[in-house]
């Protein structure tokens, strides 16, 4: 069986995750080298994973001949130029969300891969959710009918430091890009128009750091569909994943995953465990089935998953709601595209 030779840029906790995806549970792959600037953290990763190529620089993994695609899990500023490189050299990449926070970067990031021949594909995992992809099956197979509203509920269980918020892009760049992702994923259709509120009720240093924690927004889909997505930073109860798509024919809608399912009455009431509380532990599957994918595109020669495009219009829809919060109005697509 070939085996894709793989360099991987960016060992934190993201980085780590697909090292250890990559090494263990797919066969057909086999990370020859990492990179980081923070050499330690790489180094520790290598030695566990018995990795022989450890640099500083991801510029020599790009010079590596039997190095066939990268990883890129590195910073969102460094994105795009460590992606237009990659293409340069002639490796398939696979890049975590977001490409860029600039459209205009994205293009260029995208005309360079085609330029190149080479594949791109964009890390938003959730799609490969068993959850997210039965709900997308059901939908594309007809079984709710003519989709009429999709509700998704996305809550993470602690907000983030406000020093990591003031390079995220911000809560719609950085936490609801999933959910914009989702939607067309789901819906098989492009959004046309936006119109998002944003507050803080959470925490001050969000606010003081430029960004909203609490949004709620409304999606307008070409298919006629209209869409609402609910988005907090904390929610006390744990890491709250819900979607529901109503349509002429009927409703489909997954719940939270728990540890168990087991529920216990008393006269009190019935209780059951909490939502899992921490984003790799609710997607630890889907990581590993994304991964797959992207390994198994570039053995085959296939089309990846989630293309570029893919990563392009979930920032588009991501700027469109950030100007709605900004002007307090509704934004049509065309005007961020």
């Amino acid at each position: 069986m070939k085996r894709v030779k793989v360099g991987l840029i960016g060992t934190g906790r993201i980085g780590k995750l697909h090292v250890e995806n990559l090494s263990v549970r797919i066969p057909a792959a086999e990370v020859v080298a990492v990179a980081d600037p923070f050499i330690e953290g790489a180094k520790e990763v290598a030695a566990k994973f018995d990795i022989n190529t450890v640099t500083s620089d991801y510029k020599e993994i790009l010079s590596i001949p039997e190095v066939e695609a990268v990883f890129i899990c590195s910073p969102t500023d460094t994105h795009a130029q460590c992606i237009m490189e990659a293409a340069v050299a002639g490796k398939h990449i696979f890049c975590e969300k977001p490409l860029d926070l600039s459209l205009d970067k994205i293009r260029m990031v995208l005309d360079a891969v085609e330029k190149a021949g080479v594949k791109l594909m964009v890390g938003f995992n959730r799609r490969f959710d068993p959850n997210f992809a039965k709900v997308q099956q059901m939908v594309k197979a007809g079984k709710v009918g003519i989709p009429h509203i999709l509700k998704i509920t996305s809550r993470d269980p602690e907000p983030p430091p406000a020093e990591y918020v003031k390079v995220s892009g911000g809560i719609f760049l950085d936490m609801t890009i999933h959910d914009f992702d989702m939607t067309r994923f789901v819906l098989d259709t492009e959004v046309t128009e936006v119109y998002a509120k944003a507050t803080v009720l959470i925490d001050p240093a969000i606010g003081k750091a430029g960004d909203a924690d609490t949004a709620i927004t409304t999606l307008f889909f070409e298919n006629g569909a209209i869409g609402s997505i609910d988005n907090s930073r904390k929610a006390v109860y744990g890491y709250d994943q819900r979607l529901e798509v109503f349509g002429s024919e009927g409703m489909v809608m997954i719940d939270n995953n728990t540890p168990d399912n087991h529920t216990y009455y008393n006269k009190k009431g019935s209780h059951g465990s909490l939502p899992l509380n921490f984003f790799m532990d609710r997607y630890v599957e889907s990581y590993s089935i994304e991964t797959e994918s992207f390994i198994d595109a570039v053995v085959h020669d296939k089309e990846v998953p989630v293309s570029g495009k893919d990563g392009l219009m979930s920032v588009a829809i991501g700027l469109a709601a950030r100007k709605s919060v900004i002007e307090n109005r509704p934004v049509k697509l065309n005007e961020i595209l």
